[in-house]
């Protein structure tokens, strides 16, 4: 348990969730237009967090990581369109069960089946929402109820919602709605599930607010996009409105929480499931092991995590859920697979060091580990699984990018027992992953040593440890 949640003050948490949203977006991690002014405050209030990576870049998949805090292969839900196990121990009903009332608000996507039971356009039955029980203003498949401007979702009774204007600014009117109406008496804990800034399906294209392309014109080409090809010429100022867009979205959020006393005693969490690759990579935006679609914004603001601090260790969207529990004073499951994030900071609130295998208890300063509950350690590398595209396994380490892929398809099985060796980027001199080192003889040892840190990870996670084989010529 946390030293955040002091008998009879426990924080409310928000949650604050975008979909596709690259690290790169915003102010404190190096954009230089004006994209994220209200964020990069709070980041410069809080806790910034610059090595945070998702655990699986697809949508459904990353959420189910968040709700049961398991690897997508552990909770099953690896691919889009497998519903969230009913009756799982969920976040919502941790917080429940502690005296939390629970929220949410916006994209849901862990209710319908790809067979069976679909929900994409129809509200979703309480028992599959996860636990969530006291306020639900949602849609499972948002990005099928609404366009950019204008759509729907359903209430706490099945009631469908009509929205009109730009979605962002009506899903986070939801989310105020609920501080504004909450009673004081106990705390709450809302997640905000954002579609923003995920590309339109039956459109196909990014829809930012009116004017967003010429707002944004003048946008620095990212690294790893420059002299590519994919579709982020004609999209992204449009992307960047988006993210725009949720920037002035937290600022309004945050003005209702300062409104109602509540600022001060609540911890907000901003981050996303994976960010964008524009369709360089592969065939579409994400499901790569690349950082333009793993790499994601991570801050948080409140009680705890208070001062400025910049961590730059890599941390995993597989720590929130433990983070989540203990910001709430709750006891993290020992089978949960991530990390209470609040343990990296120490008691003065400055950036703690990581110490590898040490156990120490919460927040007691550097070298704090994970402590008893969740039977992991600090660890230099974060791990990555990938599905859909292909079924793949990756580790990312500060200099080392290593990934392998499997002979199977991604969207029947959640893993194999045997992998081949697909990509292998030296980070340090190679930032934006041009060079592909995964057949070079020089870097051989180093492969090797990869492969052992990746199934180590892989073992952690409930999987067998597979044979990983070297790459193949196609």
């Amino acid at each position: 348990m946390n030293n955040f949640a002091k008998p009879g003050s426990r924080p409310n948490i928000i949650f604050y969730f975008s979909d596709q949203q690259r690290w790169d977006t915003m102010g404190c991690y190096g954009q230089t237009l004006p994209v994220t002014p209200n964020l990069d405050r709070i980041a410069a209030q809080g806790t910034l967090f610059t090595g945070a990576f998702t655990c699986q870049p697809v949508c459904g998949p990353a959420r189910a990581c968040l709700q049961t805090g398991q690897y997508a292969t552990s909770s099953g839900c690896f691919t889009n369109g497998i519903s969230l196990p009913l009756g799982a121990k969920t976040i919502a009903r941790y917080f429940d069960s502690a005296g939390y009332d629970t929220a949410y608000v916006g994209k849901w996507h862990l209710a319908s089946d790809r067979e069976a039971n679909k929900y994409e356009t129809s509200a979703v039955p309480e028992e599959r929402r996860g636990g969530y029980k006291d306020y639900w203003m949602a849609a499972d498949v948002l990005e099928f109820t609404s366009h950019g401007y204008n759509g729907y979702v359903f209430d706490k009774d099945c009631n469908k919602v009509n929205f009109t204007g730009y979605r962002a600014d009506c899903i986070n009117n939801y989310a105020i709605d609920y501080v504004r109406n909450h009673g004081q008496e106990r705390p709450f804990f809302m997640f905000v599930s954002q579609i923003e800034p995920h590309h339109q399906n039956d459109r196909n294209r990014f829809e930012g607010p009116d004017g967003s392309k010429r707002r944004f014109a003048d946008y620095a080409v990212p690294g790893d996009l420059a002299g590519t090809g994919g579709d982020w010429r004609e999209n992204y100022p449009d992307y960047l409105g988006c993210c725009a867009a949720l920037d002035a979205n937290v600022g309004r959020l945050f003005d209702s929480l300062e409104d109602c006393g509540m600022l001060d005693n609540t911890i907000f969490v901003y981050t996303s499931d994976h960010g964008s690759h524009f369709c360089t990579r592969n065939g579409e935006y994400k499901r790569a092991c690349h950082d333009g679609c793993t790499h994601i914004p991570m801050i948080v603001r409140g009680p705890g995590f208070m001062g400025g601090n910049v961590i730059d260790e890599l941390v995993s969207l597989i720590d929130m859920p433990a983070t989540l529990l203990d910001c709430g004073g709750i006891d993290v499951p020992e089978h949960f697979h991530g990390r209470p994030l609040g343990r990296m900071i120490n008691e003065n609130g400055a950036g703690a060091g990581v110490g590898a295998g040490a156990g120490a208890g919460a927040g007691t300063g550097a070298g704090a580990g994970a402590g008893s509950g969740t039977g992991a350690v600090w660890d230099d590398s974060v791990f990555i699984q990938i599905s859909e595209s292909h079924v793949g396994r990756c580790v990312r380490t500060k200099k080392w990018k290593y990934s392998v892929r499997a002979d199977a398809d991604g969207w029947a099985v959640p893993g194999a027992d045997v992998y081949y060796e697909d990509f292998l980027y030296d980070l340090e001199n190679d930032p934006h992953e041009k060079t592909n080192l995964a057949k070079s003889p020089a870097h051989a040892a180093d492969r090797s040593a990869l492969a052992k840190k990746l199934t180590d990870h892989m073992a952690r996670a409930g999987e067998a440890p597979p044979t990983i084989l070297p790459s193949r010529d196609e």
